[in-house]
């Protein structure tokens, strides 16, 4: 993908392929981002999927320490819907989220893809979150609330920085999750070319009269540098993040 983004059509288009571009050029690149709407597609992407990520953990923090730290009727079954919630093809559901969003006026809104992807993070948060929580002691919070301390506050002083290579790692992996998501992009928003992501904003490059390849896989390439960055610089504290709460609880 990158190594077609630099070549020229010419070469993209040869009959005899060549894996280096012999002449590299950046005029693919300039295209994806001269493309109308780039910047705002771009702004539309990062506040959805920041939006939905950030959402997702005040409500899995809560929910996770119900779960880890309480003992309540039903709590099992709480725990079963979880994983069956993770399990489930989300794109089961884009027929029905269509109907919401139509009678409830949010259709070509960026409100209900905020909520569609916060849905769809949630499940995940919450099961990595809660092997993170069963590797902290529960004697630490008991010895905070023998000081005094209430059980919220013990929890926000002395579990909640325990737990921020599980915040870390469930975050980045929310994020990308969020950040390449089509299908429900595509599908709620059809009107408001304005409110549009940029997994979508990827489709652009196509016409009538064909596919301009190079232009799609500049544009492709450009999508896909911010999350490799950030795993490429926090790779190690994800990872650690996703064994320990894989298998931990």
């Amino acid at each position: 993908m990158v190594l077609t983004a630099f070549k020229p059509a010419t070469e993209i288009q040869a009959e005899t392929p060549t894996f280096l571009p012999l002449h590299p050029t950046l005029e693919h690149f300039r295209t994806a981002v001269q493309a109308a709407g780039f910047a705002g597609y771009w702004r539309n992407s990062l506040l959805v999927t920041l939006s939905a990520v950030l959402l997702a953990l005040l409500v899995a923090l809560p929910a996770v320490f119900a779960v880890g730290r309480l003992r309540w009727r039903g709590r099992t079954s709480f725990i079963l819907l979880v994983f069956i919630a993770q399990m489930a093809p989300w794109e089961a559901l884009l027929i029905p989220m269509y109907v919401i969003a139509r009678d409830t006026g949010l259709l070509d809104s960026l409100t209900m893809l905020t909520l569609v992807y916060f849905m769809t993070t949630l499940p995940f948060t919450i099961v990595t979150l809660r092997g993170f929580l069963a590797a902290v002691p529960a004697e630490l919070e008991e010895s905070a609330l023998v000081d005094g301390c209430t059980r919220p506050a013990a929890f926000r002083r002395i579990t909640l920085p325990l737990l921020a290579p599980g915040l870390l790692s469930t975050s980045l992996f929310g994020f990308i999750t969020a950040w390449n998501e089509f299908a429900f992009a595509n599908t709620l928003i059809i009107k408001n070319q304005d409110a549009r992501t940029l997994p979508v904003w990827l489709s652009s490059f196509g016409n009538v009269f064909g596919t301009d390849w190079g232009a799609t896989m500049a544009a492709a390439s450009l999508f896909m540098l911010p999350v490799l960055l950030v795993f490429l610089v926090l790779q190690n504290k994800v990872t650690t993040g996703m064994t320990a709460g894989a298998v931990k609880g």
